[in-house]
């Protein structure tokens, strides 16, 4: 693939985003093929050392932050006549509670999804507080001589601090899976946006 070929395909993967940054994006990539030639490469080696366009078009989309992508999509590209504005108006009380609805269940399973996350991490704690408490109780029992309930302590201590170490792989693997989650629901977002862009 040459250059003009590798920019345009770019542009074409880049629309519906703001075109500063489509503008910018063209630029940069222009320059490293043309950095990469005057270091000796072909024009076809230098395109093919870049990376696919899939790759910098998901690495930009996730890089330009939700609103300038809401903003650029929602700016209207001429005046609206007087209908379609009439239209808007009247039809504020259909797709204005729609919208609201659609946005507060995102919002709800955002939310219930780090309260999950948060209610592991607080019963990890809950167990280490558990089994500290549970040798402290220990010893505070064989202080007084009371060898049995000491012994029964220090297993109750033994089983928090298993549970415990246990529970905090799974509250790892939870928060991990719910950054991964949370990103994928931005970027699900902003797609939605630059194919609306797009359709038009």
């Amino acid at each position: 693939m040459n250059r003009e070929t590798f920019l345009a395909e770019l542009r074409n993967g880049l629309s519906g985003l703001p075109q500063g940054d489509i503008e910018e994006r063209l630029a940069f990539y222009g320059e490293m093929i043309d950095d990469r030639m005057e270091e000796g490469l072909s024009e076809e080696e230098a395109v093919s050392e870049i990376g696919s366009i899939g790759e910098i078009v998901a690495q930009t989309v996730e890089e330009i932050p939700l609103t300038k992508i809401v903003k650029e999509t929602m700016t209207p590209k001429r005046t609206l006549r007087a209908w379609e504005i009439i239209l808007i108006v009247l039809g504020f009380p259909l797709w204005f509670p729609l919208l609201a609805a659609a946005a507060a269940v995102v919002l709800a399973l955002y939310v219930v999804i780090w309260a999950l996350v948060v209610a592991l991490w607080a019963v990890d704690v809950s167990l280490f507080a558990g089994a500290a408490g549970s040798v402290a109780a220990a010893a505070a029992q064989a202080i007084r001589g009371d060898a049995l309930p000491g012994l029964a302590m220090i297993g109750a201590g033994l089983l928090c601090a298993g549970l415990a170490m246990f529970l905090l792989c799974a509250c790892l693997a939870a928060s991990k899976g719910a950054v991964r989650l949370t990103r994928a629901m931005a970027r699900g977002i902003k797609r939605m946006f630059i194919r609306k862009e797009r359709a038009e």
